[in-house]
């Protein structure tokens, strides 16, 4: 009888330790390789800065948009400054005209 009951309890453990390898997951070795991971986007180049001739912003060098007296952060500060040189320029002629 206490040889059944041996052969009993070591099937059991056999039948446990296949069930158990089984049903625990794969190790790494075992499982496939994974997918790659993928690489970083490319590291942007760096660019130089600029600053706006109306208000001193700065910004990089291929948003500005250039114009007379410098590069501007914007069409509006452009148009302002642009018309601020015409207004000094016409003050200046308007000057040497009347004789000073």
């Amino acid at each position: 009888m206490i040889k059944l009951l041996f052969w009993i309890v070591l099937l059991a453990v056999v039948a446990f330790m296949l069930g158990f390898k089984r049903g625990r997951p794969a190790s790494r070795e075992e499982r496939a390789p994974a997918a790659p991971t993928p690489a970083p986007p490319p590291a942007h180049e760096l660019e130089s800065m600029v600053s706006c001739a109306e208000c001193g912003t700065h910004l990089p060098a291929g948003e500005a948009l250039p114009g007379r007296g410098g590069q501007f952060c914007s069409a509006s500060h452009r148009a302002a400054h642009e018309a601020r040189l015409d207004a000094a320029a016409a003050e200046r002629a308007r000057g040497a005209s009347s004789g000073h």
